[in-house]
């Protein structure tokens, strides 16, 4: 079958389908307008004799899990785990100002690129599968996550016992400008630092210990960590209540990325021995937030080779690539699941006013995926 052809063929539903996704604005934040863009993705596969499974939620959108294929198939394969997310970053009304459109081979739309693009996607390639009577080797479970956006600990303990019981993991984010899949992305954790010291009046700063010079002092020695290529961004500052007041408390909330385990490890033991500098302060470090990197293990280099063959068999060459943002994929990734990242279209612009995506690459990408599921 020339899957390439045949998507060819699709591309004007695709781009309609597309349309109507984009269009039913979902920002993470707007629990029923999320609901009701999960809702159209739902009715159009519910056609299929797809298991559709849903995840009530009461602050966000609910999640779905879309099962299609056998109870058992033939080669007994564990599932392939496609993850794909539906909310945006981009507030409702939005789309009053940056409307859906194509100019030349892009198409312009808030959130069309991250990543409804990449839900098209696998509605296309399951519809595809389903007309043309193929037989996957592997049962299929789509994932539609509704707070990938953010951040949640429901969705992400989802993701993880899914991904558990998989055999191999895709996930249709955003491919790289120029190609490139994602093969490892960065972790991140967002910690807070707190600084106490003892407040005196401004006339007479040495009879007390200034939070805010103990802080910036901790936040130069976190940046000098001799870690490759980590980044720290002070996000979030705070301290002092008046001019003549030497301060208290300051306080200050920090992202770092970083790209292996080993990395972590070691910001981990930093902030855990952590010291304050001036002669009686306090300094305090929590873990706000984390996600784990996603890194280019044995197993899903197997499955990149594997997946580059089969692009190769379409005319497509798959360039193995990076990323410093994470993604869900990084969950799946860190249980030691074979993983593929950046399998969405091409563009440029996420979470930007000029957000896009390449139209040739959308329909490159939906041939691919098909392939992908019907042989990995």
């Amino acid at each position: 079958m020339d899957f390439l052809r045949y998507f060819k063929s699709q591309q004007g539903e695709m781009i309609k389908f597309l349309k109507t996704l984009v269009q039913l604005e979902s920002p993470t934040s707007e629990k029923k307008a999320v609901d009701r863009c999960s809702a159209e993705v739902v009715q159009r596969l519910a056609g299929l004799g797809v298991k559709i499974k849903r995840f009530p939620q009461k602050e966000i959108g609910d999640l779905y899990l879309i099962e299609y294929g056998a109870a058992k198939t033939k080669t007994g394969a564990d599932p392939i785990l496609v993850l794909t997310h539906i909310d945006t970053v981009w507030p409702v009304g939005t789309i009053e100002k940056m409307p859906f459109y194509l100019a030349g081979d892009k198409v312009f739309g808030p959130g069309a690129l991250d990543m409804k693009a990449g839900i098209v996607q696998a509605v296309f390639s399951l519809v595809a599968i389903n007309n043309l009577g193929a037989e996957p080797s592997r049962k299929i479970w789509l994932f539609i996550n509704s707070a990938e956006e953010t951040g949640n600990d429901d969705s992400h303990r989802q993701i993880a016992a899914l991904a558990r019981k998989a055999g191999l993991v895709l996930c249709l984010e955003p491919g790289l400008p120029g190609g490139a899949i994602k093969v490892q992305r960065k972790g991140r954790v967002v910690v807070k630092i707190e600084c106490f010291g003892r407040a005196a009046h401004a006339s007479t700063p040495d009879k007390g210990l200034n939070a805010i010079d103990e802080l910036m002092t901790q936040l130069q020695r976190l940046k000098k960590l001799k870690i490759k290529d980590m980044t720290l961004n002070v996000g979030l500052i705070s301290g002092g209540e008046k001019a003549n007041v030497v301060p208290e408390k300051a306080w200050a909330i920090c992202d770092l990325r970083f790209w292996s385990s080993q990395d972590l490890d070691q910001i981990k033991s930093y902030l855990r021995e952590m010291k304050p500098v001036l002669r009686g302060a306090r300094v305090k470090a929590s873990l706000q937030s984390f996600t784990p990197p996603m890194e280019f293990h044995r197993a899903s280099r197997e499955l990149f080779e594997r997946a580059r063959q089969l692009a190769a068999s379409l005319g497509l060459e798959l360039i193995p690539g990076r990323s410093g943002g994470g993604s869900d994929a990084s969950i799946a990734s860190h249980l030691g699941r074979p993983c593929l990242d950046g399998l969405g279209p091409e563009g440029e612009g996420m979470h930007a006013a000029h957000e896009h995506l390449l139209l040739p690459s959308f329909v490159q990408r939906t041939a691919l995926l098909t392939r992908l599921l019907l042989e990995l």
